[in-house]
This record gives structure tokens, sequence and C-alpha cells, in this order.
């Protein structure tokens, strides 16, 4: 069935078809899957000494103001991470600001953090009881004078209603933010965050979202500020504002992020190199190019605990979540493990 809307939905424009696939979402005009795989112990799991159903995550960006967050609890994603959210309100960039690059199965955008603000979105959140765990993922608004302190204005306002807290130093559409991956900057940050959450005797989890565009020194002191300053877990990664030489498609020179199968290897060369390093102190949720079995069996053998996916969704429709377990369960079976975690960083 979707095969078929999807012919309609991609004559839209891109934001059009994801603002109509919200609304379908909040009206619950998507019906809920039947999902065979529900509950089976070869997927089950723990993040942040919480048990959930299964790895797969929505990523940050599908659901940005948190208004369809249950109905993806119940289209089967393990945990969902909304945001990016920002202390006030913004518009973003100027439209068209999403590109659809069917013949490559990717997205560009360059949205810049356009959202409904802190406060709306935490008073959203308070009012709609989550089915299961929640990412918040935050970062500073265009024009802060001090985007430092946006970070912690995410936190102040969120730490009560989060399962965690993504700080988000990694999309490439908002000017500046990724020198936060600097390593005096990216120092300052994290210990400025830590402090926050000490003085509100705050015990959420803090995972940082790093850009697939760093190079080898980064990683490794990336690795070293994570491990000192106790981060729970690291996203890898976001989009990425390079990896175009390959892409066949007509807008693959568009400015702003890239996603999708395109940035699937280079994600998963990232993920075994802090695998590593970070020798399981540090959980590692993998993004980019999830949207198979075999995908996010790539991403566990690379060293993912977790894996998150948005423009799979896109791409191969709603039921994505138990076409990933029913192919996924397949490979798992065929080398005889009992459990998912059994493969992680597995990769000879």
């Amino acid at each position: 069935m979707f095969s078929k809307l999807r012919t309609l939905l991609f004559k839209l424009d891109p934001e059009k078809a994801h603002n109509l696939a919200i609304q379908s979402l909040k009206f619950n005009l998507v019906s809920n899957i039947f999902d065979v795989n529900k509950n089976d112990p070869i997927f089950k799991t723990k993040i942040f000494d919480k048990e959930i159903d299964n790895p797969i995550g929505m990523a940050a960006g599908f659901d940005k103001n948190a208004e369809v967050y249950n109905p993806l609890f119940r289209l089967g994603f393990g945990f969902v991470e909304v945001g990016t959210i920002t202390p006030l309100k913004q518009y973003g960039n100027s439209k068209p600001r999403v590109f659809r690059l069917v013949e490559d199965e990717a997205l560009i955008n360059r949205l810049g953090f356009n959202n409904h603000g802190a406060e709306v979105v935490l008073d959203r959140i308070k009012s709609n009881n989550k089915l299961g765990l929640l990412g918040i993922n935050v970062g500073p608004n265009k024009d802060s004078d001090n985007k430092m302190n946006d970070y912690l204005i995410g936190l102040k306002t969120f730490h009560q209603v989060a399962d965690y807290i993504t700080i988000n130093i990694s999309s490439p559409n908002t000017e500046n933010l990724r020198n936060f991956h600097e390593e005096t900057k990216l120092k300052e940050l994290l210990k400025s965050i830590l402090k926050e959450k000490n003085d509100l005797k705050s015990k959420v989890p803090i995972v940082v979202k790093i850009s697939p565009d760093i190079n080898e020194d980064q990683i490794n002191l990336i690795s070293e500020i994570l491990l000192e300053n106790k981060i729970n877990a690291i996203i890898i990664s976001n989009t990425s504002d390079s990896s175009r030489d390959l892409l066949s498609d007509i807008q693959k020179h568009q400015k702003g992020g890239l996603s999708g199968k395109p940035i699937e290897k280079k994600s998963n060369i990232l993920i075994n190199k802090f695998y590593k390093l970070l020798k399981g102190k540090i959980k590692i949720i993998g993004v980019g190019g999830v949207d198979s079995g075999q995908s996010a069996y790539d991403k566990f053998l690379s060293g993912a605990d977790f894996v998150q996916l948005y423009t799979g969704m896109v791409f191969k429709g709603p039921n994505i979540v138990g076409i990933i377990k029913k192919d996924l369960k397949e490979l798992l079976i065929r080398d005889g493990v009992k459990n998912f975690t059994e493969i992680v960083g597995n990769k000879t």
C-alpha cells in the first residue's frame, strides 16, 4: 500500500509531505501496524537502565515539536527522540529547504532548527504522557549571543520530563554550531552542562550528537573528552555537508545536511572507530542509512548499541520498524544468537 501512496507523496514538496505525515500520525490516520515480533526476546535491551522492546529509535528531526511521539511508539519504535528544540521559537532558514534525492534514497535539508520553542514543547509533553522512552534533542537559537547558555536552558527546561537529553553540536545548518567539536569549546560546554545538571540535582542521562565530517584527530579528542565528562552516550552521526561525489540526483549540490543511504558506510566506519576507543564505557547510537535488517545488522557489527532512523521511513514507509525486525531476526537466527547485543562490535 505504501508503494502506491509513495508515488503521490513524492509529487509533493518534501516539507509539505512531511507536514502531512505529522498530521496523519497526530489524527491516527496511519494504521497501527501489526508487529509479529513485538516483545521478541531477541530484540530486548536496556538503554540508560530502562528496558525497551527493541533498539530501533526514531531520530531527532522527524518529530521536531514533540507532536507525535506516542503514535511513533505505536508504530513499533523502541525509543523516540524529538527536537531539535531551541529556547525560543524560530522559523528556521528560508524555503525551499528540504530536497528529496530519490535516485540516491537520500534527503538534503537546511531547515535550521525550525521549532515551536522550549516552553511550548514542554507544555505539550506534560499534557501527553509518553508511552515509551523519550529523548529530547536541544540546541541554540540561530541569533543567540550565548549558544552555550541556550544548551543549559534546554537542560533546565526538559530534565524532569526527558528520559535522556541530547546535546546537538552537529547540525550543518546553524552557523558555527560545529565549532563545539573543537577541544576547548567542547570541554567548556560539557563541563557547564554537568555543573548545571549537578545544580539541578538531576540524573537525566546526557548524550552528544556529533558530525560525520570530523577528522581522525577529532575522533580521538572527542572520545577523551566524552570519557572525562562521563557522558552517557554518543549519537554517530548527524547529516553530512560533504559526501556528494557519488550521488546521482540532479539536486545533489543543494546546500545542507545529507542523510540516508549515501552516508551509511561513512557512519559505520566512524562508529567502529569510536567503538574501539570508548571500549563500551559510553553507549553508541548509530544513525545513517538504516532502512533494512541488513543495514541495522551492519551498524551493530560496527559497534552501535542502538540505531536510529528518519530518512529510511521517508522511503520505506511507516511499517519500517516491522520490516527491519523481520529481516534482522533472520540474520540473528542465522548467526545462532539469542539477543542482538551478542553481535555488537563483532566486525572483523
